[in-house]
């Protein structure tokens, strides 16, 4: 490493909740990530709830945590300076991977979820892991 670089500001992590693979789960985890993000001093917090809400509410209804009696999904928050980052682990499913969310099909009756992740958050992405799937996002928000 030169004299000029600069290390890296470590990840530190806010917190991190285990779900039942049901759709009720989609409330506890907003609930969670409000408490923790007000917690934690940010200001603003609105975006992350929102976007939390899509990948649980995506988890529950496609991968097989929401298939699974004992399914779950967990959410992982962390932040680097202004930046949150947050992960949303599932059981993942061979026959549904996140698609690109492209253009909004006005006329359809979903595919919202990920438009608005790709909208809303600063960068956003997803890949398998063993035993499931992790579908990630960052915001930046200030303190």
């Amino acid at each position: 490493m030169s004299a000029s670089a600069e290390a890296a500001e470590p990840l530190g992590l806010l917190g991190r909740v285990d779900l039942p693979g049901v759709p009720e789960s989609v409330a506890c985890a907003r609930e969670y990530v409000r408490q923790v993000l007000a917690g934690a001093r940010y200001r603003e917090w609105d975006d992350v709830v929102l976007l939390v809400s899509e990948l649980v509410s995506n988890a529950v209804r496609h991968s097989d945590s929401g298939r699974r009696p004992d399914g779950r999904v967990t959410v992982t928050l962390a932040h680097v300076g202004d930046v949150i980052h947050v992960e949303v682990l599932d059981a993942g499913s061979p026959a549904n991977a996140p698609l690109d969310p492209g253009e909004l099909d006005l006329d359809g009756e979903g595919g919202r979820g990920l438009w608005l992740v790709n909208e809303v958050s600063a960068a956003w992405g997803w890949h398998e892991v063993p035993g499931g799937r992790v579908v990630w996002f960052q915001t930046e928000h200030n303190r």
